[in-house]
């Protein structure tokens, strides 16, 4: 065993010669008994260096690390996963020499903003002289007295797997966070070094998924991990209220509850956004219509199979069967939208005609507006008026939609078309919290044709939304997202 660094370079530090089990009987050498013992023991290692007193599950999940080579955990929201690894790490960088930690996440926030911060405020703990030793950049921690050791930052993106090959030691960490967002094929690159003599590896997230790696290291894989599901319950960290809250808003049955609460998997038979049962009853009931102005709704196809599509909503009764075509260009497009619009009878006409303007949705405002038809384009893609629960405008829409067929006083035409794409759709709960919609290209890959007459029936929801993020004078309609400036570490 070799000396870390931190433990010769300090075991005079006055600080250091407080620590109570220095004065074991008989021991023979400061520098070795004290290494053994916080090498043994991550427990007292957070006591001592660190000042921290971990939660109950936290020191559970601390052993197993010390214990076993591979340590899977699913938990709940915020339940104290970042410090659980800023403990590991720091431990594994004090305790060991030498080392190599290879740090991974779904996104460059969750490892710069979030990890490495946590990592930073419990550095600020430690002695001094152990203080000096580590060295702080945005993707890299350095032993200064040890350039060959290091703990290192790399996003999980799919397209640069190669971005975790390459790393070896005789004491090698890899932590995994925000392990169900992570792509299988990061960790089909990353199982050399995982598995090599010594290496160590935990992986922790909410089990947004009930398929992949993470979900399969709790099922078919089980043997290989040392699994722990910790719920919001069970963690000192979390207000109860917040169990409570979402016990009201959601329901436990369900998957939100499951998911951000539990700790558990989503149950795939309720992964869809809007359920048959909710179509069907709004397909079924009678009510009496709203008196407003209609809304329109459309999306543009953008290529291929895909099609256009026209909704018309009242109010609370969407008022015929959706209509749909494809293969027509652009100009084609604008006649038979100008064509419907002309034939409608004036009380009947459209308030607004909202129009998803990726693409050549864009086009198509520009001539309807020309032609004086009262056109505003919706980039979907945008951020939603609810930042802090959505990802984008189009995951609002669905969910607006859903609360819409939630309230039980609307109406939806009968047509398979519709009914069949507004109950595929899936959705899922990132890292953050925030609800994300699958894509159009998800579900083809699923077997699904792009969903383009519920998004159209979905844009009808968009004014408000719009509105609320401030109006034509805040949202950037036909602007795509720039994705470029983003800062990822890679």
């Amino acid at each position: 065993m070799q000396l870390s660094p931190f433990i010769v370079n300090n075991i005079h530090d006055p600080h250091v010669q407080t620590w109570g089990f220095l004065y074991m009987p008989n021991k023979k050498n400061d520098a070795v008994d004290t290494l053994l013992a916080l090498r043994n023991d991550p427990i007292l290692f957070c006591r001592t260096v660190l000042q921290a007193e971990p939660q109950k599950w936290q020191k559970e999940a601390l052993n197993n690390i010390n214990k076993h080579n591979r340590v899977s955990i699913r938990s709940g929201h915020a339940v104290g996963k970042t410090t659980y690894l800023s403990f590991v790490i720091l431990w594994w960088l004090t305790t060991r020499y030498p080392y190599k930690v290879a740090c991974t996440a779904n996104s460059a926030s969750q490892l710069e903003q979030i990890l490495w911060s946590e990592i930073q405020k419990w550095h600020k703990m430690m002695p001094k002289g152990f203080q000096d030793e580590l060295e702080f950049r945005s993707d890299k921690i350095s032993l200064k007295s040890a350039p060959d050791s290091f703990c290192v930052a790399r996003t999980s993106r799919r397209e640069n797997p190669e971005a975790l090959q390459g790393f070896h030691s005789p004491n090698m960490l890899f932590i995994i966070d925000e392990a169900s967002g992570v792509p299988d094929l990061i960790f089909e690159v990353a199982q050399g070094a995982m598995s090599t003599h010594n290496a160590k590896t935990i992986m922790v997230g909410n089990p947004n998924r009930s398929t992949g790696f993470f979900y399969d290291s709790f099922n078919k894989n089980s043997d290989s991990w040392e699994n722990m599901t910790v719920s919001c319950i069970d963690a000192d960290t979390v207000d109860p209220q917040y169990v409570e809250d979402m016990k009201k808003q959601y329901g436990e049955d369900s998957n939100v509850y499951r998911v951000r609460v539990l700790g558990l998997p989503p149950e795939t038979d309720d992964s869809s956004i809007i359920s048959r049962i909710l179509v069907e009853s709004a397909i079924e009931r009678d009510v009496d219509p709203i008196e407003t102005m209609p809304i329109w709704g459309i999306d543009i196809a953008r290529h291929g199979s895909d099609r256009c599509a026209l909704a018309k909503r009242k109010g609370n009764v969407v008022t015929e069967p959706i209509k749909f075509w494809g293969d027509k260009d652009l100009m084609e497009t604008v006649g038979i939208i100008m064509a419907e619009y002309e034939s409608t009878p004036y009380r009947d006409r459209p308030s607004e005609i909202l129009i998803d303007s990726i693409g050549l949705g864009a086009g198509v405002v520009d001539r309807l507006v020309e032609l004086d038809l009262p056109a505003r384009g919706i980039n979907v893609a945008e951020s939603s008026s609810m930042t802090d629960r959505y990802m984008r405008l189009r995951d609002e829409l669905w969910f607006k939609c859903r609360e819409w067929l939630e309230a039980k006083d609307c109406k939806l035409p009968e047509q398979d078309e519709l009914t069949n794409e507004i109950t595929n759709v899936r959705y899922e709960i990132l890292s953050s919290g925030k609800f994300k919609v699958e894509s159009k290209e998800q579900m083809k890959k699923r077997g699904f044709r792009s969903p383009d007459i519920a998004d159209a029936l979905m844009l009808t929801f968009a004014g408000n939304a719009v509105r609320a993020s401030g109006g034509s004078q805040g949202y950037r309609f036909n602007q795509p997202l720039d994705y470029g400036s983003s800062g990822w570490i890679v």
